[in-house]
C-alpha cells in the first residue's frame, strides 16, 4: 500500500527520521522552526491523523510510550526502513514534479466577474496589504535566520520572498488595470 503523500506526511516522516518524537514535540518543532509557513499544522487533530495514517501504513512504529505524572500518555514514534525510502522517494518527486495544485487566489481570479468592479478593487488592495506585510515578514525572518542558520535552512524562505514579490507585482498590476478601466466588466456570455 502506497501512503498518500501530503506535506504534513512529508513534515512529520521527515521529523521522526531526525530523531524518535512524540506528536505534541513533532507539531512544536514545526512551529519553533517556522516551518508552519510551508506545513499546516494549525489544527492538532490533522497532525494525529496523519500520524495514524503514517503508521498504519508501516511508514513509522511506536518506538515507546509512557506517562508522567499528571500528563497524559505520549507516544514516541521512529521511522521504519520503508518510512526512510518513502521520505526519500517523496523529496526527490516533490523537488522535480510539479504538482497539480489548486489555490484559492487563481480560482478566484478565474470568477472574478461575479463582483463588481469597485469590489474587486477594493478586495485587490486589501490583498496588496496583506502581501506587503508577509514580505516584510518574510524578508524580517530571513535576516534573523541569516544570523545563526545557513542557508539550507533559509531556501523555503527564499522561495517564498519570491513567490510574494511576484504575486505583489501581479496583483498590483490587475488594480491598476481596474483603476484606469483596462478591464471591461460590459460582457455578454
Amino acid at each position: 500500500m502506497s501512503t498518500r503523500r501530503s506535506p504534513l506526511a512529508m513534515a512529520l516522516l521527515s521529523l521522526v527520521c531526525e530523531a524518535p518524537m512524540h506528536a505534541y514535540q513533532m507539531q512544536r518543532m514545526i512551529k519553533e522552526r517556522h516551518k508552519d509557513d510551508v506545513v499546516n499544522v494549525a489544527q492538532r487533530n490533522s497532525v494525529y491523523q496523519t500520524i495514524d495514517r503514517l503508521l498504519r501504513d508501516g511508514l513509522i512504529a511506536v518506538r515507546e510510550t509512557s506517562r508522567e505524572e499528571n500528563r497524559p500518555e505520549r507516544t514516541v514514534y521512529e521511522p521504519t526502513d520503508a518510512g526512510r525510502d518513502t521520505l526519500r522517494r517523496w523529496m526527490r518527486t516533490m523537488l522535480s514534479v510539479r504538482a497539480r495544485e489548486f489555490p484559492e487566489f487563481p480560482a478566484a481570479l478565474a470568477f472574478m466577474p461575479v463582483l463588481p468592479p469597485d469590489e474587486v478593487r477594493a478586495a485587490l488592495d486589501e490583498r496588496l496589504v496583506s502581501l506587503e506585510a508577509r514580505l516584510s515578514e518574510v524578508d524580517r525572518d530571513l535576516t534573523e535566520g541569516a544570523k545563526f542558520l545557513p542557508r539550507l535552512f533559509l531556501v523555503e524562505a527564499e522561495y517564498q520572498r519570491a513567490v510574494l514579490n511576484t504575486e505583489l507585482a501581479y496583483v498590483r498590476g490587475l488594480a491598476d488595470d481596474l483603476r484606469a478601466g483596462l478591464i471591461d466588466w460590459d460582457f455578454r456570455l
